[in-house]
């Protein structure tokens, strides 16, 4: 009797016994019902009624209302069955594009946390920028990454890096690691995409082909004691908000790009100094420092950001909404560019760094790939 019911599980007909109904045929004919009636109604007032038949004015004017009334019902008819797909579609879009960039949490093992992006393409929630922040017991760990391009073509991109970066985030407790398994996704990623590109698989010419795809990343860890280490990857650095001050987490170069060149083998994390309580970082992508007003020139994130902190510390989400606001206003509400912005807020009660890590001006020694964050004396 199990080997019967899991039988008919698999085939498709319930325990019951009686075979489930296609409802898909019974939509169809209903949405063609109310078209069909209204034609019906055309047709038999043109050659049932013997008004349709009359030259006279009078007849004209009645049996063009008719037609302009058979007219106006399909049309609306139409009209909400599109919108209604229409809805349908959106509601299936964004709970795949919620669950490739999900929402961030509020809070995060101390830290107020926001983020918010804008896509260039029109209609679309997500397009060639990532961002993601998890908490592992290596400490809240966050990437921030642009791929090659914007809007749907880049979303599988997206994909591969984030899913990967979800899964080393815990696994890896070295941020040299993390950044190998995501060089890794990605790689894969491209040799899949240029299988299924190549002319012999029936492949059309792709507005971003494999050979010039890479992706720009940033990888941040915050200890639990405020300390930080980043890797940069081709990336712009993070803005530092301390009080009404704004300056970049670092001046030095970044390393290259993921995609194009392989990483060094002994590739090891940049200490950053420490993110003291009441400080705020900003990551974003370069499409906020590109934007362009109608004149061609370019937007100051710095200048906004200071704007948001002009009277002191401010929450995260006031920080958002001070720059895209600023944005939408230079760009006059058309940016050209994917711009994403994460916004990580501390404030925590830990102790103080100890002089050595914060510097007394001179640059901790770090690995020779890594670069040199910006050091702060203890105020």
């Amino acid at each position: 009797m199990g080997a019967i019911g899991m039988i008919r599980i698999k085939a498709g007909v319930p325990r019951s016994g009686w075979p489930r109904t296609n409802s898909r045929p019974r939509r169809r004919a209903h949405a063609l019902a109310l078209p069909t009636a209204w034609g019906a109604v055309a047709v038999g007032y043109k050659f049932g009624c013997p008004l349709a038949e009359q030259n006279g004015l009078g007849a004209r004017i009645v049996t063009s209302a008719v037609f302009f009334a058979v007219g106006t019902g399909l049309i609306l008819h139409v009209r909400r069955a599109l919108l209604r797909e229409l809805r349908q579609a959106r509601k299936v879009a964004g709970v795949a594009q919620s669950v490739l960039l999900r929402p961030l949490p509020p809070r995060l093992a101390g830290l107020h946390v926001a983020a918010a992006q804008l896509s260039a393409d029109r209609g679309a929630s997500i397009g060639g920028d990532l961002y993601e922040a998890v908490a592992t017991e290596h400490g809240v760990r966050v990437v921030m990454g642009d791929v090659r391009g914007h809007g749907l073509a880049a979303v599988g991109t997206v994909a591969a890096v984030l899913g990967s970066f979800r899964e080393a985030a815990h696994d890896e407790p070295e941020l040299g690691r993390v950044v190998g398994r995501l060089d890794r996704a990605l790689a894969r990623h491209l040799r899949e995409r240029a299988r299924a590109e190549h002319p012999a698989c029936g492949g059309q010419d792709p507005d971003s082909p494999v050979a010039e795809e890479f992706v720009t990343l940033l990888l941040l860890e915050i200890a639990g004691d405020g300390e930080l280490r980043a890797i940069n990857c081709g990336h712009p650095w993070p803005y530092l908000l301390s009080g009404a001050r704004v300056e970049p987490l670092s001046p030095a170069d970044p390393l290259p790009p993921l995609g194009p060149f392989p990483l060094p083998a002994d590739l090891a994390a940049t200490p950053c100094g420490h993110l003291l309580p009441d400080e705020s970082l900003v990551l974003y992508t370069d499409g906020a420092e590109d934007a362009r007003d109608t004149r061609g020139r370019f937007f100051s994130l710095r200048d906004a950001l200071a704007e948001a902190v002009r009277n002191g510390p401010a929450v995260p989400q006031t920080i958002l909404r001070t720059v895209f606001t600023a944005l939408l206003h230079h760009t006059d509400g058309r940016p050209t560019d994917d711009i994403a912005l994460l916004v990580l807020h501390d404030d925590r009660t830990h102790q103080r760094a100890p002089l050595g890590a914060r510097g007394t001006g001179r640059a901790t020694p770090v690995h020779p790939q890594s670069t040199t964050c910006l050091h702060r004396p203890l105020p």
